[in-house]
């Protein structure tokens, strides 16, 4: 009897058993990628447009003998201000080609350059498309700048955003008193409204200063103005009254009991003891930078 060769048949039913495994196999299992998936990350689970136009900002570095220091942040209604975080957001993500003009009004704080231009020079920097002015007056209360000139001034430069920045020069009057203050901030602040009716602004306090004496032939001393805390509560007091934001530098670096001190020790306040030196406003406008980008961060990731 012939024996019949099962070896091409059992050659073949291997071959269809395991083109069958590795069919199921292929089926069983999720597509292979073409390369590996890279772990996650933070930014990578962020949609673009919740980083992209956020700004990391680096914590000011304060002197080491500064004390008690308090919150640095804008407070307030910050509502006034969302337009010009809306235009700083579009510029940030190249889909608005305008420049922002802000304009900070005040003192010879502003009149000396140094603290508005640090701010200017921030801004410019994380935005590009920044205009940012000073129009500063030694000696100036908040009621110099309500001279139909400086007005006309004001409004011919058509800022976006005003910063108001007084306080100090009221408060070295020795008959200071916290309603005249309130009223002459509303006098201005309403001849700027006239003009400028859609225009927000920003209120800031003092950083602090000293009172002086000469008794007879002695040596002029210094004593803490008490008067600077009571303009900062009246400034924050009008900024709460009529829906205003508002920056309180004086708490930020120590308030009634601290600031004065913080700045003295720091080498920071000249021998007028008024005054500062470049240093001492570079710092002043660091924290303005910071404070705004704060909350220009917190809008930004909420909308």
């Amino acid at each position: 009897m012939r024996r019949i060769d099962r070896r091409p048949l059992t050659v073949l039913l291997i071959t269809l058993w395991t083109l069958v495994g590795l069919a199921t196999e292929v089926v069983a299992q999720d597509k292979i990628p073409n390369r590996p998936v890279p772990e996650r990350t933070l930014e990578l689970v962020c949609p673009p447009d919740r980083w992209a136009d956020t700004v990391f900002v680096r914590p000011v570095t304060l002197p080491a003998v500064f004390d008690s220091v308090g919150m640095n942040g804008l407070t307030g209604d910050l509502e006034p201000l969302v337009p010009i975080f809306e235009r700083l957001r579009k510029i940030r993500l190249g889909a608005f080609g305008d420049t922002v003009r802000i304009l900070h009004v005040g003192d010879s704080h502003v009149r000396g350059h140094i603290y508005p231009q640090t701010v200017d020079s921030l801004l410019v920097k994380t935005f590009g498309a920044v205009c940012y002015e000073d129009m500063g007056v030694n000696g100036a209360t908040c009621l110099t700048f309500t001279h139909p000139k400086r007005i006309e001034a004001i409004t011919e430069w058509k800022p976006e955003l005003l910063i108001l920045s007084f306080g100090t020069n009221e408060s070295h009057n020795r008959r200071y008193n916290a309603n005249t203050h309130y009223y002459q901030m509303d006098e201005l602040v309403s001849l700027l409204r006239q003009r400028l009716p859609d225009v927000p602004i920003l209120l800031t306090t003092p950083p602090g200063s000293y009172d002086s004496f000469r008794q007879s032939r002695r040596r002029r001393t210094y004593k803490v103005n008490p008067r600077t805390a009571t303009a900062v509560e009246t400034i924050l007091r009008y900024a709460d009254d009529h829906h205003l934001p508002a920056w309180n530098l004086y708490a930020a670096v120590g308030g009634k009991e601290r600031a004065c001190l913080n700045w003295m020790e720091a080498g920071l306040m000249r021998p007028d003891h008024v005054h500062y030196f470049p240093e001492g406003y570079v710092l002043q406008g660091q924290l303005l930078y910071q404070a705004f980008i704060q909350a220009y961060n917190d809008y930004v990731t909420t909308h």
